[in-house]
């Protein structure tokens, strides 16, 4: 193999794992923001206690 073939294969191999990076951080994104979505569930923990937390298991 000569190294202009060699340059090319590592840079479709590097293109293909930037591609994966960037599926795998938009998945973390997405998983987050949909977490995040049910807000109304969503309370600080401020050490009071609160009934509406605790029916959720």
């Amino acid at each position: 193999m000569t190294d202009e073939e060699i340059r090319k294969i590592r840079k479709k191999n590097n293109l293909i794992l930037g591609l994966i990076l960037v599926a795998f951080v938009a998945l973390v994104f997405s998983i987050t923001v949909a977490k995040m979505m049910g807000g109304a569930t969503l309370e600080a923990y401020d050490h009071v206690r609160r009934p509406q937390l605790e029916d959720i298991k």
